[in-house]
């Protein structure tokens, strides 16, 4: 009778199951059947999946404190997401989870949903998709929701996400009329109407309405329900006044933060108590009282994770205070910090640097601003204002290395032996204290590397399966040996790229470094311990040649000169200007650096307010230079102007115009001549460029090859000098081939026409020009040209242009007139254009001749 029983109510059970599973049927048991199945199972697995998605996305986003910051955090990605992909699989699980529950539960019966909890499913739809950045298909399913069940009791909602879309889509204008429509029609209370007012505000952000998007900031203060929003909102409003200048409304705002202390997240908090700071008012407000608050917040311990942000700003608030040493202690701590933003510790560097600078340490100064570069987005705004104040030391951190290695050993040069002797026994003993210092360094990372490798395998405790055998030790597996060995290189040899031959001087050292740190640290290492604590080992390289010693000194003079000159013109120093110009007057300088020496040193008399200086000065240029171009400006200065005909700029001009009309010889020699007499001025380079050009074009490759060189050598931390690199580097490589182009492999379907004649014979060389162009204007059915180059000293080309096909060109003298072949009896041969760059790149008309192509 039992078993009778139960099957009857498991056969009941059975039918009432699938009676109520049936989504056709409009009754009770069926609605509420799968809303209760969506609810709990689909949508409930969906909601936890979209939470800890949203919660993935809030710990991998870091906010940017250095400006306003969004209302919503989320990181907005710029890579195009193809159909069935997902930045986040959480998203996805949602998503599917809401097609699951839309699927299998929706009951569209005579055009109406009778599934109270579709209407929801669609709202995580949007939501999931809306978090993994589709934005056009959650917009799709807001929009869904509002079409289709306009009585849902979600549809507050709806409008709001499909708002928070729109802006997403940048359509911002849109999104503020609807929800002022929404907030209009509808009499939305708590977190509802702090959603939309909060978006609302991020849409005016969006359109620069500042005013309009701090009201609605405050009504989504007072109406959220979570206080880590009400903390957010309250921050961006003390963000927003400050962006206005509404310092005191600012500081408000952030009040309202700092007294919901442990409800809001600590960020918040403190970085609230640090906007007040900066907006401290330095003449009258109470510097005791804020010394004692930024020293509160470094020493609670429960802000160690933002004393990065703290040590920074307490650093400003000295710099501000004029206490300099302060300010730099507390930068550098904050740099120690190993802190994660980036923009802080570009901002470090740079203050850092902008202090040196200020100081006048410009080496310095430029390894600060390389970290800072270091730091910021490649190419963008920041990075490209500070690479230009880096640019701008280039050289005087390059003359000042020069000016500083040279001096140091002309001053060991000017020693007496025992005082040399005294010296490098005093240089040794601290060599050898830092060697045993290192040493014992050394064995304590060994140690520590036997310990290490002790507690890993104690207890009995194997290596882990894949891992390295530990008993071995060997050096690249203990963090701790592999650190120490990495300092010791740096230390030895600095920052070197990783490159066949390394180790050569020549190869140098990346960043801004110090040139006699780095040649002794060389020295030291290619000694054998037994020379490194010798000191006649270091008094043997000293240079003792009198060659030797001329070309040290001439350096040093020359990085004092360019010194100068750079202290003067470009950063207005014009105090470190006038000391480096007299200490190159005391050196015994080359007689080409006296004189324009002498003129600086007047005009930075002049500009100092020097007057007796500057009357000394100009006296003696005028009297013991009385035909320089700089005694004639200083007797007329109102007569001759930068532009006049004996300016280096008219000069260059002129031999530009000699350059173009092909004299080569003359630009070589004049050029030559100004170098010589303006020797030390910034356009020097310009004539060597010039003077380069003419010896390539007259001379060939290899004499080219050799100027340019010499320029990128010579002027290295020029624009020419940089450009003469740039062009040894990749351009000299491709025209190195001597190697004559068959006529069936050249690329050109051109040919020209080249008739020689001796540069001796300038008349007949016009005259042929002048016959021959006529005779071209009577050749039918090709339109052709002619032009003069010059090939090298003692020959010039005549050359026709315009033909396609070598069969033509071969039989030019075909296409003249009866009449006009008795003008043209000048023997000829024929070229394709790219052999014929050959023959003038390599000089090698005989070679080309002797293949007997013609």
């Amino acid at each position: 009778m039992r078993i009778f029983t139960k099957a009857i109510l498991l056969v009941l059970l059975a039918s009432f199951l699938v009676t109520s599973c049936s989504r056709k049927k409009d009754k009770f048991i069926n609605r509420n059947f799968h809303a209760v199945t969506a609810e709990f199972n689909a949508l409930y697995n969906g909601y936890n999946a979209l939470e800890q998605g949203r919660n993935n996305l809030n710990e991998a986003y870091f906010d940017n404190y250095w400006e306003v910051l969004p209302i919503e955090r989320m990181q907005v990605f710029e890579e195009i997401v193809l159909p069935g992909q997902s930045k986040n699989d959480n998203f996805t699980r949602a998503e599917e989870k809401a097609t699951k529950a839309i699927q299998k539960h929706s009951m569209n019966i005579d055009g109406k949903e009778k599934n109270p909890q579709i209407d929801e499913a669609y709202l995580l739809l949007g939501k999931a998709r809306y978090f993994d950045q589709r934005f056009i298909p959650a917009l799709e399913a807001f929009n869904y929701i509002l079409y289709k069940y306009p009585a849902s009791d979600k549809i507050n909602q709806a409008k709001v996400w499909r708002e928070k879309t729109n802006i997403r889509l940048d359509n911002n204008e849109l999104a503020i009329k609807n929800l002022k429509r929404l907030l209009k029609q509808e009499s939305l209370e708590g977190q509802d109407l702090a959603d939309a007012t909060s978006i609302l505000a991020q849409a005016y952000l969006n359109t620069k309405s500042i005013d309009t998007a701090i009201t609605q900031l405050e009504i989504a203060s007072n109406a959220t329900k979570s206080n880590d929003e009400r903390g957010r909102y309250r921050f961006i409003q003390g963000q927003l006044y400050n962006e206005l200048g509404y310092k005191d409304s600012a500081n408000i705002a952030f009040d309202k933060v700092i007294e919901l202390n442990r409800k809001t997240p600590r960020i918040y908090l403190i970085t609230a108590h640090l906007e007040k700071i900066k907006n401290f008012d330095y003449e009258n407000g109470n510097k005791l009282e804020a010394t004692e608050l930024l020293t509160e917040l470094e020493e609670n311990r429960e802000n160690r994770p933002f004393l990065d942000k703290i040590y920074h700003q307490i650093g400003t608030f000295h710099l501000n205070n004029s206490s300099d040493s302060l300010a730099v202690a507390y930068y550098n701590k904050s740099l120690r910090t190993n802190s994660v933003d980036k923009f802080l510790k570009a901002k470090n560097y740079e203050i850092l640097g902008d202090m040196n600078f200020d100081a006048s340490l410009y080496a310095e100064a430029g390894k600060y601003y390389d970290s800072t570069m270091s730091n910021l987005v490649l190419n963008s705004k920041p990075y490209r204002v500070i690479k230009r104040k880096r640019d701008n030391l280039e050289d005087v951190i390059y003359y000042e290395a020069i000016a500083k290695t040279n001096d140091s050993i002309l001053d060991l040069i000017n020693l007496s032996e025992p005082e040399r002797i005294a010296y490098f026994e005093s240089f040794v003993e601290d060599l050898k204290a830092k060697a045993e210092e290192e040493k014992e360094k050394q064995e304590a990372a060994e140690r520590n590397s036997g310990l290490a490798t002790v507690n890993n395998t104690i207890g009995g405790q194997g290596p882990r399966i894949g891992a390295p055998n530990q008993s071995a030790v060997f050096y690249f597996y203990n963090p701790t040996t592999v650190a120490y060995g990495k300092n010791e290189f740096i230390k030895i040899w600095g920052d070197r790229t990783l490159e066949d031959d390394w180790r050569w001087s020549s190869k140098g050292i990346s960043g801004v470094i110090d040139n006699t740190a780095n040649s002794t640290d060389n020295l030291i290492a290619s000694a054998s311990d037994e020379e490194k604590f010798d000191p006649q080992f270091y008094i043997s390289k000293i240079p003792s040649t009198e060659k030797e010693i001329d070309s040290i000194s001439k350096d040093r003079n020359y990085a004092y000169y360019q010194l100068g000159l750079i202290y003067k013109e470009k950063f207005k120093e014009y105090g470190l200007a006038k000391r480096k110009l007299q200490n190159l007057l005391k050196s015994n300088p080359e007689e080409r650096l006296i004189l324009p020496s002498k003129y600086n040193l007047y005009r930075i008399y002049e500009l100092l307010g020097e007057n007796d200086e500057a009357t000394i000065a100009k006296n003696e240029i005028v009297s013991k230079y009385p035909n320089s171009r700089y005694a004639t400006i200083l007797n007329n200065p109102d007569l001759v102007s930068d532009k006049d005909e004996n300016s280096p700029e008219s000069l260059y001009e002129a031999l530009y115009l000699l350059h173009e009309n092909q004299e080569y010889a003359e630009v070589i020699s004049k050029s030559e001549d100004y170098i010589n007499r303006f020797d030390g001025e910034p356009i020097v380079p310009k004539f060597e460029l010039l003077k380069a050009t003419a010896l390539g074009r007259l001379n060939g490759y290899e004499a080219y090859s050799k100027a340019i060189n010499y320029l990128a050598i010579t002027y290295a931390n020029t624009l020419e000098g940089k450009q003469a690199q740039n062009i040894e580097t990749n351009l000299l490589p491709k025209l190195a081939s001597t190697d004559f182009v068959a006529e069936s492999d050249s690329i050109s379907n051109h040919y020209k026409v080249v008739f020689q004649f001796k540069n001796s014979e300038p008349e007949k060389i016009a005259e042929f020009q002048k016959t021959l162009d006529t005779v071209l204007k009577n050749i039918k059915y090709y339109k052709l040209s002619s032009s003069k180059d010059v090939y090298n000293k003692d020959i010039s080309f005549v050359i026709v242009h315009g033909l396609k096909t070598g069969t033509v060109a071969r039989t030019f003298d075909q296409l003249l007139t009866k009449e006009d072949k008795k003008k043209i009896k000048t023997p000829y041969f024929v070229v394709t254009s790219t052999n014929y760059q050959i023959i003038q790149i390599h000089k090698n008309l005989d070679a080309y001749l002797n293949l007997n192509n013609n």
